[in-house]
């Protein structure tokens, strides 16, 4: 336990997790980082595999969604000298991370899996909360707002005890002739 603690905080691994077409994904360049090998071992290893990645478990991105990516990720678009990107990155999904581990078979592959999984599911944790107190939020406001209308009403009725209508003036009983 000791060992993964020391390995990465779950707070890094968070960060590096983007929303792409609906999905939450890590690029193949910061899974690479985080397992210590370069990009390039990294997607030839999923190359060699390719059985094991289904479109659900991992995607290429598409130009625009990588300068979606960047733009995210600082406020200054430029990459450094030699940083240029020839290749559509990779996103992989929860699911494909977990491959990942049995495919590059390294202890620190199979660790860091641990680690990033734990972080989706925090993740999906924190966005199930998040959807339960904006329910919530709804519910209230709904709530408010009959009670206010019912406020109105009462309100409504007062002002009218309180200032009752003036009544035409009544004719006087009398008798009148007829003509």
């Amino acid at each position: 336990m000791k060992k993964e603690a020391s390995l990465v905080p779950l707070e890094l691994v968070e960060r590096k997790i983007y929303l792409i077409r609906g999905m939450k994904v890590m690029l193949d360049s910061d899974l690479a980082e985080l397992y210590q090998v370069k990009t390039r071992t990294l997607n030839q290893a999923v190359k060699r595999n390719m059985e094991r990645f289904p479109s659900d478990f991992m995607f290429q991105l598409n130009t625009k969604e990588i300068s979606a990516v960047l733009r995210s990720r600082s406020q200054i678009v430029t990459l450094k000298r030699g940083q240029n990107i020839k290749y559509l990155p990779y996103a992989f999904t929860e699911q494909g991370v977990a491959m990942l581990s049995a495919v590059l078979k390294s202890e620190r592959a199979v660790q860091m899996s641990i680690i990033i999984v734990r972080a989706f599911i925090k993740l999906r944790e924190m966005l199930a909360t998040h959807k339960n107190l904006v329910r919530e939020f709804e519910k209230m406001k709904k709530t408010q707002k009959n009670h206010g209308q019912h406020i109105v009403n009462i309100l409504n009725v007062i002002s009218q005890l309180l200032n009752p209508p003036t009544e035409p003036p009544k004719e006087p009983i009398s008798f009148k002739p007829k003509n």
